[in-house]
């Protein structure tokens, strides 16, 4: 094919067109991947702030639940010797 002639011409630019509109649609595709990835760390770094909240929450209402634990049971007696003690005190 002579490279002087119309058709040849017309091949060239139509191939030129659609390599630019390839390269456009990866740039656009490489954008869009960029955008996704910051999109996921910001949400990332959201999701590991809560954990460390939720975690240190947790943290607090154990620390709560032993210490009201641990005080009920130096707070209540078993029945059993406090039977025991009342009939041997009455014994005696």
């Amino acid at each position: 094919m002579d490279r002087n002639s119309d058709e040849y011409r017309q091949r060239r630019e139509r191939n030129n067109m659609a390599v630019k509109k390839s390269r456009l649609k990866s740039k656009q595709k490489a954008q869009d991947t960029l955008q996704r990835v910051n999109q996921l760390k910001e949400e990332n770094e959201r999701l590991e702030a809560k954990i460390k909240l939720l975690t240190k929450e947790l943290s607090v209402l154990k620390d709560l639940f032993l210490e009201h634990a641990h005080n009920l049971a130096d707070n209540v007696q078993p029945s059993s010797t406090e039977n025991t003690t009342s009939s041997d005190n009455a014994g005696q």
